[in-house]
């Protein structure tokens, strides 16, 4: 099974956590799927789950390569000379991420509303940066903004490999069929005597 879910903002990438936290069980009402990578708590957007373990740590590993793309909102105007410093790896301290894509672009149309909103300041704009890494470390796409002194104040992660949000609301999710990515098929054939899931894709709001 695979399951691509619409993670929203201050939600943890987990089915349970301490009281008065929200976890992802209030999403997604099926048993025995776990996440493949993580999005932050404050970070919102496509979050991939499978019941099957060695395709969860296939997904999550950067050695398969599937690229990974977010909307970053900053506050200011990144230049080229800040764009290119993303491209070409930026120097965090304990590493150095690797050459990504990084570009502007304009504000989505079919953005949803956060809720708090970003914090805003009169005298300085802000816009939006896509970034495609083939890496995830802990928080990087906003320390790698803030580096090149861009800070992110809101992150939205929209594609994995072929994967993507696909019009999913906050919340909503779908059982996702078809062929996987080259890279992870092996792990997706299907167990001896063991038959695949018919094809079907679907989406449910939380309750």
């Amino acid at each position: 099974m695979l399951i691509l879910l619409n993670k929203p903002f201050n939600v943890l990438c987990q089915f349970t956590g301490e009281p008065g936290q929200r976890t992802l069980a209030e999403c997604l009402p099926v048993p025995g799927v776990y996440a493949a990578g993580r999005l932050d708590a404050d970070s919102e957007g496509l979050l991939v789950l499978t019941d099957d373990g060695m395709l969860q740590k296939r997904i999550a590993d950067p050695q398969h390569k599937l690229p990974k793309t977010y909307l970053a909102q900053v506050e200011g105007v990144p230049d080229e000379a800040a764009l290119a410093r993303l491209r070409a790896g930026v120097d965090l301290g304990d590493f150095v991420t690797r050459p990504c894509g990084a570009r502007l672009v304009d504000e989505p149309a079919w953005l949803w509303p956060r809720n708090p909103p970003i914090r805003e300041r009169k005298a300085i704009p802000t816009s939006w940066v896509e970034l495609v890494l083939r890496e995830g470390k802990n928080r990087q796409v906003r320390r790698m903004t803030a580096k090149v002194g861009f800070p992110t104040l809101r992150l939205i992660r929209v594609r994995i490999g072929d994967w993507s949000l696909g019009g999913l609301a906050p919340g909503e999710w779908r059982e996702q069929a078809g062929p996987l990515p080259p890279a992870l098929m092996a792990a997706a054939a299907p167990a001896p005597g063991r038959r695949p899931s018919a094809s079907r894709t679907f989406a449910r709001r939380p309750r």
